[in-house]
């Protein structure tokens, strides 16, 4: 009768299986699926169960280098990281083979795809657009698979050199178109504040003297500096009265 227990004793301490609290478990009996398994110690008899252990914490997956044509005929290669967790652990275990090598896969091709109906500026400019347009599509179709995409991030866009190239002049030439811009408006400000005082000393009597008068003091102050001014025409005239007298 003892040799009966212990027999019972050690069937059931060889088929606990312990499921950690990021997973879940898959439980088959004979071959068929029969239940989800929630964390803890679980019973699974040997010969007629079996228990598939299934990581449900989210998921880094980086996309190496894709090489693919932008939709104005340029070569580019694209990297990117892709975030996803697993939603449903029976569709992933039953609905395909390996969902880590099917999801890799798919956002290569799915990549290729988004890049090739994007123009070169439009993908530069627009990261996150491209990203978004990949997550929407991989996360459709990775649905029957039981995995929610969480987020595509564009890490690396290389361009042939030639092509860095002419960017970098593209770059130069609109610095340049700026700076032209910025400097022909200042000058029109300052031509325009030039006028107003022009205007405002001209309608006070003196006030061009004085402001001559205060000009020469700034430059005087400067000992290395030779001044040379002309006298106005009133101050002659005054000197010649004086000589006639």
């Amino acid at each position: 009768m003892w040799q009966l227990a212990i027999l019972v004793l050690v069937l059931i301490f060889i088929s606990i299986r312990q499921v950690n609290q990021y997973q879940r478990g898959v439980k088959f009996q004979l071959g068929k699926f029969t239940k989800i398994v929630e964390p803890g110690w679980r019973l699974v008899f040997p010969v007629i169960q079996s228990l598939t252990k299934v990581d449900i914490r989210i998921k880094a997956v980086d996309v190496p280098l894709q090489e693919a044509i932008t939709k104005d005929n340029v070569s580019a290669k694209v990297n990117a990281v892709i975030y996803y967790k697993v939603s449903d652990v029976a569709k992933a275990t039953l609905e395909v083979e390996n969902f880590w090598y099917a999801v890799s896969q798919l956002a290569q091709t799915t990549m290729r795809n988004v890049i090739g109906q994007m123009e070169l500026d439009e993908l530069l400019a627009n990261r996150e657009s491209a990203a978004e347009k990949i997550k929407i599509i991989v996360d459709g179709a990775t649905e029957n698979w039981g995995i929610k995409v969480e987020s595509v991030e564009l890490k690396d866009i290389q361009l042939p050199e030639d092509m860095q190239r002419v960017i970098a002049k593209q770059a130069e030439a609109e610095r340049e178109r700026r700076a032209v811009i910025i400097k022909s408006g200042g000058e029109v400000i300052a031509a325009e504040n030039l006028a107003k005082a022009a205007t405002m000393l001209s309608a006070a009597p003196g006030a061009l003297h004085l402001r001559t008068l205060n000009s020469i003091n700034d430059i005087s102050s400067d000992q290395s500096n030779t001044v040379i001014f002309a006298i106005p025409l009133e101050v002659l005239r005054a000197f010649e009265k004086i000589g006639d007298k």
